[in-house]
């Protein structure tokens, strides 16, 4: 069975009836009444039933660890003894299986040390029910006789706070937008939960919520989300949190939000297997399955049609909602809230929907204001297989951050003259260097940092510092040291260091190679902004290509550069290089020209060409190194033409691979290998996403040009986008049904397959 429709979660009804009269109440004043029916209590032998089947689910799909919630009504009602001998029951015959996470969710008026000390020894967290202050509270979580709960309530916390504070899971409360915001976030805090979850009142497009605006539930949350992101996330909130992490392609921590398939199932107090509670709004019978722990195995209600509805992801969703910018952390909301009866049934956006996608776009602008979170609209652009230059600039900070977390763990491992390391020489001179000027002038230290090779040859040092027996210190190449001298020169900041000399030159990267012969290491002087280096002969220096206002470095001297698949090529001499400028130069007023809409990511972002040899058979050859952002390989084509189709193949490389530092689209578990179109090799998921993503912009490039005024142009392009173009809308396909994307990965997917879908092909003319 897929993923998707496993059951980690079980929510157990204990007991089905409650001592308060909460006028909100999902399970008594809804729609469905089928709690009459049912036995007031869970019977011992029903709970012993209900551990097998889990237990069954388990073993047979390799769960280590599942989550039972003891829940009603309210399960307090059972007693301590009944529930000491269901959790007995429960215990059994899970034993050795799996692990167990057991909660119980109460309003907590009959908390007391009875039950504490009941769930401490069997391990069990407790969650309470609290709708704010006083004021809030007694609005709804009443008794039947109008007396407020609230004191109650409190004195449960209280004991938990400061007898069982290991019990303690935090607070849950729903959400009433006419009490205050901050009033309920302020006394909720005040009682120090682990954790706070505000829930949305259940309602369905027949019955829609109470409204004081068109977005007033988004307006509640979103003064209490500044007010928690002022604060400094003080503690965790579910709702703001998964948006937070669906946004990042992360999970969503709560049913509401997310793409996920629902992993909970409920059981009712007589052994019924029921859908979400939350049903219990839409109509009298909605979460039934008509499937008991008596007859039906967990797998036989995986496939019960109501269940399957719920794990379709993106696909299942409507319209709206498929293509709604927010769709990756929203996911349509939460099942029930879309249920409309005119025969539309869930296919509908939620009626939260209006207040759905400004909250969630107002954390993610709150969010995109730390340069290391990558916000979602960046991901979304770079989707549509151009991405704008806002984008790619913001991938570029991105970018930034991480090299120069690479670079700390580099100088981490390496030690320092004060902690241990060379002292005055050796790769801590280097590193000491680079954190003094990186202090005092970031932008300087950025500057030395952006060659693309300075992190491909810190990711492979840190590669090779974790490989047993690879000594911390002899391996000095001096780059640490040419970093420095590159940033001081930038901030203009005095330094001397003491560098190695490699194959009898010293290189800076991204500015020329000095060489300095029969010696083994050389003293190099900043001042003024300018370097010196002692004994070495004239520059070589790093030569640029140029087509207009747009230059990038041909970088054929980096002695970190052979990371491509191809090797890469020696020093050209001028009349290669000569070639390789006027091919440049054609290819990049063709890709202005008529692939105008991927030049200016490609202008923002692209720094260096490395030139590649070119192999004996004359085939096509490049590549895009996975830690060098901003460079790409290429062997010089037969054409200019064949050099703008190479530089925007391997872009679309560049900027996945940054989208992917930062952001999930994929489980990462996932070790199945699937069919590329263009290989006759399976390929991890992975590199079956890179190849679709690069093949958009092949593909687009030969549609472009079968509109060549030249017959013979066009037709080759008909020939090769009639070859390209199935395979990478196949590819698509197969990514879409892998059940291996996160949401923020079928919402890429999704816009990819878009954007093949939108062209107005050849056959169609």
């Amino acid at each position: 069975m897929p993923p998707s429709t496993l059951f980690r979660q079980f929510v157990l009804k204990v007991h089905g009836r409650c001592d308060l009269a909460c006028d909100h109440c999902y399970v008594f004043e809804h729609a469905d009444q089928g709690w009459r029916r049912r036995p007031a209590e869970m019977a011992v032998a029903t709970m012993e039933r209900v551990a097998e089947r889990v237990a069954d689910h388990a073993r047979a799909h390799g769960l280590t660890r599942v989550s039972l919630v003891l829940h009603g009504g309210e399960p307090l009602l059972a007693g301590p003894r009944h529930l000491a001998a269901l959790i007995a029951a429960m215990r059994g015959p899970l034993r050795g299986v799996c692990d167990v996470d057991l909660r119980v969710h109460s309003n907590g008026v009959l908390l007391d040390k009875r039950f504490c000390d009941l769930f401490r020894e069997e391990g069990v967290k407790i969650g309470i029910s609290l709708d704010g202050d006083r004021t809030a509270n007694d609005r709804h979580r009443l008794y039947r006789d109008g007396r407020s709960s609230y004191d109650k309530v409190v004195r449960a916390i209280d004991l938990l706070r400061a007898d069982y504070p290991d019990l303690y899971s935090g607070l849950l409360c729903t959400i009433d937008i006419a009490n205050d915001p901050i009033a309920v976030y302020e006394a909720l805090v005040a009682h120090e939960p682990p954790a706070i979850d505000f829930l949305w009142p259940h309602h369905t497009w027949d019955r829609p919520p109470p409204r004081t605006s068109p977005t007033a539930y988004a307006d509640w949350l979103k003064a209490i989300a500044d007010r928690w992101l002022d604060d400094g996330r003080p503690v965790p909130v579910r709702i703001f949190d998964s948006i937070i992490s669906a946004s990042q392609g992360g999970p969503s921590f709560t049913e509401s939000l997310g793409l996920e398939g629902s992993d909970v199932l409920v059981v009712e107090t007589d052994g019924g297997y029921e859908q979400a509670d939350s049903l219990k709004t839409a109509f009298d019978g909605a979460p039934d399955t008509g499937m008991d722990v008596f007859r039906n195995s967990v797998d036989d209600v995986a496939r019960n049609a109501g269940i399957e509805a719920r794990q379709g992801g993106l696909a299942a969703l409507c319209e709206t909602c498929r293509e709604c910018p927010v769709v990756a952390t929203c996911g349509g909301g939460l099942f029930a809230h879309r249920y409309r009866g005119d025969g539309s049934g869930f296919t509908n956006p939620s009626v939260y929907c209006a207040d759905l996608l400004p909250l969630i776009g107002h954390v993610h602008d709150r969010i995109a204001r730390h340069p290391h979170v990558l916000p979602p609209a960046v991901v979304r652009a770079v989707a549509t297989g151009h991405g704008d230059r806002a984008s790619i600039a913001r991938l570029g900070a991105a970018q930034a951050i991480g090299r120069r977390a690479v670079i700390a763990a580099v100088g981490a491992a390496t030690g320092s003259s004060d902690g241990g390391g060379r002292g005055e020489d050796g790769p801590s001179q280097g590193w000491d260097a680079v954190k003094r000027i990186g202090a005092a002038s970031p932008d300087a230290y950025d500057w030395a940092l952006s060659h693309p090779y300075v992190r491909a040859w810190a990711v492979e040092r840190l590669r090779a510092l974790d490989r047993p027996g690879t000594p911390d210190e002899d391996g000095d190449d001096g780059l640490l040291a040419t970093v420095a001298c590159l940033a001081a020169a930038r901030a203009v900041e005095n330094v001397t260091l003491t560098v190695p000399v490699r194959d009898g030159a010293v290189y800076f990267p991204g500015v020329g190679r000095y060489p300095v012969p029969g010696r083994g290491e050389t003293t190099v002087r900043v001042e003024a902004g300018s370097l010196t280096v002692d004994g070495a002969g004239p520059v070589e220096p790093v030569r640029h290509l140029t087509a207009g206002c747009f230059t990038v470095a041909l970088d054929d001297l980096d002695p970190f550069r052979d990371c491509h698949d191809h090797p890469a090529a020696p020093r050209l001499d001028a009349d290669r290089f000569a070639r390789w400028q006027s091919f440049f130069q054609e290819a990049w007023t063709l890709l202005e020209k008529e692939y105008a809409e991927y030049a200016p990511a490609i202008a923002e972002a692209l720094t260096t060409i490395v030139p590649l040899d070119p192999p004996a058979s004359g085939a096509s050859v490049s590549s895009a190194a996975r830690d060098a952002y901003g460079s790409v390989g290429i062997a010089l084509p037969e054409s200019p033409a064949m050099l703008c189709l190479l530089i925007l193949h391997e872009f679309q490389h560049v900027k996945l691979g940054a989208v992917l530092d930062f952001a999930d689209l994929y489980d990462k578990s996932d070790d199945r290998l699937y069919h590329a179109p263009w290989r006759r090799d399976p390929r991890p998921l992975e590199g079956l996403l890179q190849g679709t993503y690069a093949h958009v912009a092949v593909a687009d490039f030969w549609l472009r040009r079968t509109r060549s005024s030249d017959p013979a142009v066009a037709a080759e392009a008909a020939r090769h986008f009639g070859d390209w173009y199935p395979k990478t809308v196949t590819a698509a396909r197969t990514l879409q049904e892998s059940g291996a994307l996160t949401g923020l990965g079928e919402q890429f997917v999704a816009t990819m397959r878009r954007t093949l879908e939108s062209w107005d092909l050849p056959a169609a003319r």
